[in-house]
């Protein structure tokens, strides 16, 4: 009997969990910063929300011709701050932010940065 109830709490609870995460939304952001010499390589920002919709906004790459371009820094820092605060202002809470850097050898690299915010699905 007391089995039985257990395991009918649980199943019920478990249900609840699922029946909550149902109610929420992801949307994923991520910024890909290129550090390629020259101003060669891509830069972009990404928006991806559960259903799959793609968002792709054009960032500067960390280099020009002639060496880093703190310019392109501050355009990108510039887009990325109008992006989460949208996010904010439509009610998205930032739950998690992810970084990492990739370089193939020691003249070219990327950063990329994950933001994850959920809210109460609409």
């Amino acid at each position: 009997m007391l089995r039985k109830l257990v395991l009918t709490l649980a199943l019920g609870l478990g249900l609840a969990v699922a029946a909550n995460a149902q109610r929420k939304e992801i949307k994923v952001i991520t910024t890909v910063e290129s550090v390629v010499p020259g101003g060669l390589g891509r830069s972009r920002m990404i928006s991806t929300d559960s259903l799959g919709t793609l968002e792709e906004t054009k960032m500067e790459n960390f280099f020009s011709l002639v060496g880093i371009n703190f310019g392109n820094i501050k355009d990108n820092d510039q887009t990325i701050a109008t992006k989460m605060s949208q996010m904010l202002n439509a009610g998205w809470r930032l739950e998690n932010v992810n970084s990492g850097v990739y370089s193939a050898d020691k003249s070219t690299g990327i950063f990329i940065t994950r933001y994850i915010f959920v809210r109460e699905r609409k």
